[in-house]
């Protein structure tokens, strides 16, 4: 057994406490007005694991602030130009499925139509659950449709990039976080606009600066060369947080990659009964195994057959299964559940955890070298560090389900969670200090408390051991290590479907 694999076992065991509900309910009051939400823009080709993404977004709308949603295509899916022009994938793979296609999959720019008249209908009941929800109408005023012709296709300008162009140069400086969930081609069509304008001219070193100073993208695998060819190279120092190794449990072969004692949080059981069904309008058009549905465009979705959902190549499925929500991470990055991973994404999130690539400075990414160690199979693996948090993110997913039909007084609502102690600490070896946190929870809930330490996001090799006094740990230092130590308040409710939050202490251990 190996030094890292024997420190994960060794920090694996949490230390667990159940408090009171109604402790210190007053003191940690939100305002989203007063905190600035994180902006992002959208990219999607359509394809029905998009859609599914998309349903939850609209659900987490009131986290960040959505400012485009644009239609673009990528390796999968594209329309074509209409005059029959053959086209042959840049990509091996979809080269050698499909050959030359004049269009492929194409889902069309009205599918998020439905979706968002459906989220109005539910609109007055999730804003009685939470600030900061947008209105369905602002959320149209957002559709663009980008550069979609083709797979890669960036040669002209469309109202979707011109619109990214917009937000790239507009005065708020505020990062604005790029979702690629299909390809990066509207994005690329966007920052050649801008060069094609800027460059050369005096204005070019500070039109630069303030692009990559302000443009950060996610990406779920490249779905097309444009990154490749055109971003990376002209844009050197723009911000690329790449996911290609831990979105798949929230993928097609999720049976592969999460544990199976959670295999139920996306089983027909848990997503029929707790999420899609008798949950309104939104939920009910989103995509699962057997359930009917067939989306337009998409010769290849007959997921929704109930006569062939034995035969998928990622396994047999029953009906209304969980189908795929590949590029859910993108958002759920931009999620503030209490763990700084906004900042930070080397310290790990619902989004999963991207560490800096040691030869593209402005990269980060996950792989072989983001490992976690897995309780469930003993080692170490590259999905864990998103497998760690499914089973809150699928549980918070289906209380929010609830609030698309249920009044406050029905549903559950996440609890709430600050530090009293500094969250940033400097210590010596062999030192003993104390953590607290202090809770509440608004639907009078009990809490349960758990600290845990997550050693692979830290420095610090010694044994740190853990005490916990309800919501107060004293931590005890081993007095020959040093190093950066992470440790994790973690707090559950005991609602129907439990929602739990965090807040992470980082100690630099001298």
């Amino acid at each position: 057994m190996n030094l890292l694999l024997k420190q994960c076992l060794r920090f694996f065991v949490p230390l667990l406490v159940l408090i009171s509900c109604n402790q210190a309910p007053e003191i940690l009051e939100e305002s989203i007005e007063a905190s600035q939400r994180p902006r992002t823009i959208v990219t999607t080709d359509g394809e029905i694991d998009d859609v599914d993404s998309f349903i939850r977004m609209l659900l987490y709308a009131n986290e960040f602030q959505i400012e485009g949603l644009i239609y673009s295509s990528s390796m999968w899916h594209y329309k074509g130009d209409g005059k029959g022009t053959l086209f042959t994938s840049e990509m091996e793979m979809t080269k050698n499925m499909y050959g030359p296609k004049t269009d492929l999959r194409w889902p069309g720019v009205e599918w998020m139509n439905p979706l968002l008249d459906a989220y109005g209908d539910i609109y007055p009941k999730l804003s009685q659950h939470a600030k900061g929800f947008p209105t369905a109408a602002h959320l149209k005023s957002l559709v663009k449709v980008g550069n979609i012709d083709f797979e890669g296709e960036m040669d002209v300008d469309t109202e979707g990039s011109d619109f990214i162009k917009a937000k790239l140069l507009d005065d708020d400086l505020e990062p604005i976080y790029l979702q690629v969930w299909g390809g990066t081609n509207t994005i690329a069509r966007a920052l050649k606009s801008i060069e094609d304008e800027f460059k050369g001219t005096l204005d070019w070193d500070r039109i630069y600066k303030k692009v990559v100073d302000k443009a950060i993208i996610y990406a779920i695998l490249d779905q097309d060369a444009t990154y490749r060819k055109y971003i990376a190279p002209n844009w050197p120092e723009l911000r690329v947080f790449y996911n290609s190794n831990q979105f798949w449990c929230f993928a097609y072969p999720w049976k592969r990659a999460v544990p199976e004692s959670q295999h139920y949080l996306f089983e027909g059981d848990f997503m029929g009964d707790e999420i899609i069904n008798n949950h309104g309008p939104l939920m009910k058009q989103y995509y699962s195994y057997g359930d009917g549905q067939k989306q337009v465009g998409d010769d290849e979705h007959i997921h929704g057959d109930s006569t062939k959902i034995k035969d998928f190549q990622w396994g047999s499925f029953g009906v209304y299964d969980f189908i795929s929500e590949g590029d859910s991470p993108a958002y759920l990055h931009l999620m503030d559940v209490g763990l700084d991973n906004l900042n930070y994404p080397e310290w790990g999130g619902w989004g999963g955890r991207l560490v800096q690539s040691a030869t593209q400075p402005n990269r980060w990414e996950d792989g072989e070298e983001v490992l976690d160690y897995n309780p469930f199979t003993k080692k170490l693996d590259e999905t864990y560090p998103q497998v760690r948090w499914i089973e809150a993110i699928q549980q918070d997913f289906a209380a929010r389900a609830d609030w698309s039909v249920m009044d406050y007084v029905d549903a559950n609502h996440p609890p709430e969670v600050k530090a009293i102690s500094p969250t940033l600490v400097d210590a010596k070896a062999g030192d003993s200090l104390y953590l607290e946190i202090q809770t509440s929870d608004p639907d009078g809930d009990q809490l349960e408390i758990k600290f845990w330490i997550y050693k692979e996001v830290g420095t610090y090799s010694g044994d740190a051991k853990l005490s916990a006094e309800v919501s107060k740990v004293n931590v005890s230092l081993d007095p020959m290590a040093v190093g950066q130590l992470h440790i994790i308040a973690e707090v559950k409710d005991n609602g129907i479907h439990p929602m739990t939050r965090y807040q992470r202490f980082v100690v630099e251990v001298k």
